[in-house]
């Protein structure tokens, strides 16, 4: 049996009947970074088509599956990092005390094949000496698949400051990776992250730009500290958050490839994006976890139909503390039944060939370029962040959002709209440690919640 193929005319004279007294451009709307929805997406549209697979297939899986382990044991931690590794996941990333020194974070990895299990790290502004650490631990092999994610950058603009100037913790990352660079081939080295743009409530353009603005500022630390530009940019993983808005993210993802395509050839190199999404913190509930589950599979969908190569899901408890061993399994689960039996890793670039989605990752791409363009105009990320000229527009995106939450115009199931009234806690380890403090040199990009004030409200 077929179908009729209505024509863009007749699919415009049925919405406005179906619209009776409504404009058809009411179906419009306008998100934070001023980009138009358009209520039809054809190819009389002139959309043009994308095509952004990821670059990696490792051992047959479309993508690493990733764990977060946070711990200050190290025997617990190690068994996690065991259990997780023993029962589906491909790689950890490790936070925590157990960073501190060779000697624990050797103890955490016990058992760990690091020739063939990447451990990647989340140390902050401590990131040089946890590389020191991990790099200590590989014992020098070769064929290490080390992932060192050192991002003074991202840990600077949350805080608004740091120990010493924030260019002293840049140089530090690069002569560091420079050191172990000949020692450890395979390893990367550097998290360009966008993900505290974003957490801090920032649009998909601005998390896009300042992911752009710093690989540009770690890549050239990196030339300065004696690294090749093609090292460093190979040595250089991006770092994005997915949320529950998965076709956004998922757009979001594809359009980071395209910008680093365009990144890479202004270096007058060619080399693939590799991109770590992790799902979002700020789409989190923490008065009732539990739909939390729900907004992580929506996330770690995005992430695999976007082509990112690395996807970390938070434990749906991790607004309130440390996920435990539940709340891993059950982030380490999903991703599981998202690979292997949605089997959404079959296909090299699933959202291929649809308007919208490529007419979404057309304009956030271009999007994330300005704002790429205009962070570079102001100095480069750092004297931007510095000069407090990048934190007043996410505040404007955040705003955006936060009025859209309370007209009603947007939704969060389970905390404005279909609220449980009878909700259940669920068990968490003891929240991180406050950082230490640092005097202030600039405004800081704090991270949000959006369920956050209407659970108080609640309460």
């Amino acid at each position: 049996m077929t179908f009729p193929t209505p024509t863009p005319l007749e699919w415009r004279e049925a919405a406005q009947k179906a619209l009776k007294d409504r404009p058809i451009e009411s179906l419009m709307s306008l998100d934070a970074d001023q980009l138009v929805t358009r209520p039809l997406y054809a190819g009389a549209s002139g959309v043009q088509a994308i095509f952004a697979p990821r670059p990696s297939d490792s051992e047959g899986r479309a993508w690493d599956l990733r764990t977060l382990i946070e711990g200050d044991d190290a025997e617990a931690v190690n068994e996690a990092v065991l259990t997780d590794l023993e029962n589906g996941a491909a790689s950890v990333v490790l936070k925590g005390g157990v960073l501190a020194d060779s000697a624990p974070l050797g103890r955490a990895l016990e058992g760990v094949a690091l020739e063939l299990a990447p451990v990647a790290l989340d140390a902050g502004i401590d990131g040089p000496d946890a590389a020191n650490a991990l790099a200590v631990v590989a014992k020098g092999s070769p064929r290490a698949q080390l992932r060192f994610h050192m991002d003074p950058v991202s840990t600077f603009a949350e805080a608004g400051g740091s120990p010493r100037q924030v260019e002293e913790h840049l140089s530090l990352a690069a002569n560091t990776a420079a050191r172990h660079a000949g020692a450890y081939p395979d390893a990367t080295f550097f998290m360009a992250s966008g993900r505290v743009a974003h957490e801090a409530g920032g649009s998909a353009a601005q998390e896009l730009a300042f992911a752009a603005a710093s690989a540009v500022a770690h890549v050239k630390a990196a030339v300065e500290a004696g690294m090749s530009v093609e090292v460093a940019l190979r040595g250089t993983v991006v770092g994005l958050s997915v949320d529950a808005e998965y076709f956004d993210s998922l757009a979001k993802l594809r359009a980071m490839r395209l910008i680093w395509s365009s990144l890479t050839r202004a270096f007058g190199v060619e080399a693939p994006a590799v991109i770590e999404a992790r799902s979002s913190r700020r789409m989190l509930a923490a008065r009732d976890p539990w739909p939390n589950l729900l907004r992580l599979t929506a996330a770690g969908f995005a992430g695999a139909v976007g082509g990112a190569d690395v996807v970390v899901l938070d434990g749906f408890t991790r607004a309130t503390g440390r996920s435990d061993a539940f709340a891993r399994r059950q982030a380490r689960n999903t991703q599981l039944v998202l690979m292997e039996e949605a089997n959404l890793g079959r296909v090299d670039d699933p959202a291929a060939g649809s308007w919208y989605l490529d007419a979404r990752t057309r304009d956030l791409a271009e999007a994330g370029w300005v704002e790429f363009q205009m962070i570079e105009a102001e100095g480069g990320l750092v004297e931007a962040l510095k000069g407090s000229v990048i934190q007043p527009r996410i505040a404007r995106a955040r705003a955006v959002r936060e009025a859209a939450l309370a007209n009603g115009a947007a939704q969060i199931i389970g905390v404005t709209k279909y609220v449980d009234a009878d909700v259940r806690s669920a068990p968490v380890e003891a929240a991180d440690a406050a950082p230490s403090p640092v005097e202030r040199v600039c405004e800081p990009l704090t991270p949000i919640r959006f369920t956050a004030a209407f659970e108080e409200a609640a309460q």
